[in-house]
């Protein structure tokens, strides 16, 4: 056997597995990064878009400000034609989405990783993995060398994409279908600025989505439902601005093209997240199609959910059975985002002459219908999803804490920057013992009865009305350890 036996192996290196990284490090619990790649940080990632929800993850790792400051916010964002997701009512503080291409996340990410101690290692692909009842091991061939390495882990995590090594290894099947065909790519220089920030639109048989990487670069992704060829074949500039124009009118003045891709889009969910030490996260979980930005967004949210789970489980403070609830929380989540994008992409892709009235009948309801509208809003930004509770639970339990404001100053993702769980009552509590580290307290700025026990990924794990000394404990006990 080589090497040495680490708690955590986690395989792959994009904006799930860094995240997941970096939070086991700063908890204490030593972590390595495999990665295939080079050590670089590519400029041609598909993802542009951050919700509300990863902001407010990012936001209590004390990420989000430094990323607002890059990105561009947009508070309401067209799909097609009149149908408009208005954000500026969402019940965040980040009532908005950011447009930030994927790297700048990667980077920032990264760097809190190996400040906190995380292990990155490249040019490092898995090639087999098997598990017992002590651990998991890792088999893993390295640039130039000679012959296979084997590392030993307790747990480890695949977050290593759609063509997920760690699922093949496995065996866990990943089934779906595939949506749409022939999906055109390209980073593009434009002549004329589009009129809004992110433009899409559908006319006829063709589709465009036009958005800025901030750089002088736009990303655009168009598709014709009569032009189809082999991912393999790269499209030229005069395909891409003809299908462009088809779809928005004009093609902008696209030029200087520095890359271009043609792809197609699954859906795909593997049916467990968990098998024995293993766990999948991300695209190696779930795929769908790009409508609606959502893919780097809910593994970025599975991350936050699985690491303070791992962590507590490595370090003693939670029975192993708190791992289960990842399955749990997470499968219906990635089945739910499975469905909301593909709405959007058969809406986005309906055949003349049904198209338009499927439009407008989408926009009619969004636009009138209070509850559909907040559903779909909070679905697509992340912040409408809660997890189940337990029967007869406060009816808190399980749902995303808002960053309210506590007594004294501050808010309550900035007390979530520890990793810790945060008590909020009407009158201090006090944190004992080797507790002390795992539980921040803090008091309402208001004048509320509630106490609330948050989870360290921003969801309600207890909460009662006016409860006594020994209420409080008991679920401190139960929770925290």
């Amino acid at each position: 056997m080589n090497g040495t036996t680490r708690p955590v192996l986690v395989v792959g290196s994009g904006p799930t597995g860094l995240l997941l990284a970096g939070d086991l490090a700063a908890a204490g619990v030593p972590v390595t990064v495999l990665e295939k790649r080079p050590r670089e940080i590519s400029n041609l990632s598909r993802a542009f878009v951050l919700h509300a929800r990863s902001l407010e993850q990012l936001d209590a790792r004390g990420l989000a400000d430094g990323l607002e400051a890059v990105g561009r916010p947009l508070d309401r964002f067209r799909l097609f034609g009149r149908l408009t997701l208005d954000l500026s009512a969402l019940p965040s503080r980040f009532n908005h989405l950011l447009v930030i291409p994927q790297y700048e996340v990667e980077r920032a990410l990264l760097r809190r990783a190996e400040e906190a101690g995380a292990r990155l290692r490249y040019e490092t692909e898995v090639t087999g993995l098997a598990q017992d009842a002590d651990g998991v091991t890792v088999q893993v061939r390295a640039a130039g060398g000679r012959r296979p390495e084997r590392l030993r882990a307790a747990y480890a995590v695949g977050a290593d994409g759609v063509r997920s090594a760690v699922r093949e290894a496995l065996g866990v099947p990943f089934p779906g279908r595939r949506v749409i065909r022939s999906v055109l790519l390209a980073d593009v220089r434009l002549t004329e600025e589009p009129g809004s920030l992110l433009t899409a639109d559908a006319a006829g048989d063709a589709f465009a989505f036009l958005a800025p990487f901030g750089d002088g670069y736009h990303r655009v992704v168009c598709w014709h439902r009569g032009r189809t060829a082999p991912d393999r074949r790269p499209p030229g500039l005069a395909e891409i601005k003809e299908i462009t124009r088809l779809a928005l009118g004009r093609d902008f003045g696209m030029h200087d093209a520095r890359w271009t891709s043609r792809f197609h889009s699954d859906e795909r969910q593997a049916p467990v997240y968990r098998v024995g030490r293993v766990f999948l996260a991300g695209d190696a979980a779930h795929v769908h199609t790009p409508a609606g930005g959502q893919g780097m967004n809910t593994g970025l949210q599975d991350a936050a959910n699985l690491s303070w789970k791992l962590a507590a489980v490595v370090r003693g403070h939670a029975p192993e059975a708190l791992l289960d609830t990842y399955q749990a929380e997470r499968h219906p989540v990635g089945r739910s985002v499975l469905r909301s994008s593909g709405g959007i992409v058969r809406l986005a892709t309906a055949r003349p002459p049904w198209a338009p009235v499927a439009r407008a009948a989408a926009t009619t309801v969004l636009r009138h219908a209070g509850p559909v509208r907040r559903a779909v809003t909070g679905r697509v930004t992340g912040v409408g999803y809660a997890y189940r509770a337990p029967r007869g639970a406060h009816r808190l339990t399980g749902r995303r804490a808002p960053d309210v404001a506590l007594a004294g100053g501050g808010r309550l993702y900035e007390a979530l920057r520890g990793g810790r769980f945060v008590l909020i009552g009407p009158r201090a509590y006090e944190a004992r013992g080797e507790r002390e580290g795992r539980l921040a307290v803090a008091r309402w700025a208001g004048g509320r009865r509630t106490t609330v026990l948050v989870r360290p990924d921003g969801y309600v794990a207890w909460a009662a009305e006016a409860a006594e000394a020994e209420s409080v404990e008991a679920a401190l006990a139960a929770h925290v350890g």
